[in-house]
């Protein structure tokens, strides 16, 4: 117990040190009101741009860096990928993101399998308990069907698979085919944010975003896999009771 209580207290003192560092150091040279504007994100759209030109391998390799810390920092995985898909346009943004979402998670897994198992299987255990028997048929394929499904919080879904010790290997390449799906849509919409802001010297309303292609094909995607992800999850997972509103 005592040894849980330390755990939990030195990872809460780490994360809250980290984010508190990041923080004072982006305010120090942005005020909220600037971040908030238009002509700002318009700005660093094309200082990212730029950059990208530039030094293209540095970028990529930041990134990736980045998507690797952000996920052991329990980082959501949303703002990853749209921030992907605005960096460096539909392909290459998929693919930096779910291998570096990939690489993160695996790692947190690794992490956790060995240094907090006792306390992820204390808390959820009992409320997963009845998935067991579905891993052990075939680990691969339960392990994918899971990604691609999601309905758990992305750092949580990172964490899950401890209590049933599902292998290393099938635990990265389920997260990277499973994850892939959903991760595509929503770069695709951060790359289509981006040519919006490219195109426009004004914020545009709320309707011409709407029904450009670039915003409205990644949405009906996600609409898509919705309901794939519901159909998949009734058909293999008729009896669970995990929770269904959550994706990347």
């Amino acid at each position: 117990m005592k040894k849980d209580i330390n755990i939990k207290l030195f990872l809460s003192i780490f994360y809250i040190s980290i984010l508190s560092i990041f923080l004072w150091l982006f305010f120090s040279y942005f005020s909220l009101e600037e971040i908030t504007s238009y002509d700002f994100i318009k700005n660093n759209r094309n200082y990212l741009a730029s950059l990208k030109e530039q030094n293209f391998l540095i970028l990529f390799t930041l990134f990736f860096l980045f998507t690797i810390i952000w996920v052991l920092m329990l980082g959501f995985g949303l703002p990853i990928v749209l921030t992907s898909g605005f960096i460096f346009g539909t392909w290459i943004g998929s693919l930096i993101a779910v291998i570096g979402l990939t690489c993160g998670a695996t790692l947190l897994y690794f992490f956790a399998n060995f240094f907090i198992k006792d306390l992820i299987e204390k808390k959820f255990s009992k409320k997963f308990s009845n998935l067991t028997s579905k891993v052990e048929k075939n680990e691969f394929l339960f392990f994918l069907i899971y990604r691609f499904i999601g309905g758990i919080p992305f750092q949580i879904q990172n964490i899950l698979p401890v209590l049933f010790n599902v292998k290393f290997k099938n635990y990265f390449f389920g997260t990277l085919i499973g994850m892939f799906p959903q991760v595509f849509v929503w770069v695709s919409l951060g790359s289509g944010l981006e040519k919006i802001i490219d195109k426009n010297l004004e914020f545009p309303n709320f309707i011409d975003m709407l029904i450009t292609k670039e915003i409205y094909l990644p949405i009906i995607g996600f609409v898509v896999l919705i309901f794939l992800g519901f159909g998949v999850r009734k058909f293999f997972f008729v009896d669970d009771g995990a929770p269904t509103k959550n994706r990347t």
